[in-house]
């Protein structure tokens, strides 16, 4: 079984490549397009009782149920509205029970980056109290930084459990 996709990087995992940004706020994010399954307009979002609060809910993609995460609340920013911007990045999670499908709501979507190793670094050390195991790097683009989020750590495997079954 492969594993490496599930672990945070190491000095041998390579953090250049080709991230998918987006916004959320004032902050800009990057994922691996390899995760980036569609990018869809908003869509009504049907809520499940008793689920995490960021979770929104689940879409039907197709036939699919598909579980969305709100970003804003799983990083514990100050809630916004949705504007016309808004939508939902559908990303492939890696998981214990294989691949699944995952919306992120974010607020915009931005553009395609091809980083290089000098774009690229770890994430800082914040110390024991503060968990950062879901960022892969933080790149440095035209004098801003953007964090680069592992999207298959941004879910706890319990989370992930959770969602799964409210999809079912």
């Amino acid at each position: 079984m492969n594993t490496s996709s599930t672990l945070a990087p190491s000095a041998k995992t390579s953090l250049e490549g080709r991230y998918l940004t987006f916004r959320l706020g004032t902050e800009s994010y990057g994922i691996g397009v390899m995760s980036v399954q569609e990018i869809i307009r908003l869509e009504s979002i049907t809520t499940v009782p008793q689920l995490p609060n960021h979770v929104r809910g689940v879409i039907n993609l197709r036939g699919r149920i598909v579980p969305v995460v709100d970003l804003r609340i799983r990083f514990g920013l100050a809630t916004a509205e949705d504007g016309e911007r808004t939508c939902i990045i559908v990303v492939q999670v890696v998981t214990r029970r294989g691949r699944v499908p995952m919306g992120l709501l974010v607020d915009a979507v931005e553009e395609v980056l091809n980083l290089g190793k000098n774009d690229v670094a770890p994430p800082p050390e914040f110390g024991c109290a503060v968990d950062v195991t879901f960022l892969r790097g933080m790149a440095r683009i035209r004098d801003q930084v953007k964090t680069l989020l592992d999207i298959n750590r941004v879910l706890t495997d319990e989370q992930l459990d959770e969602l799964h079954s409210a999809a079912a």
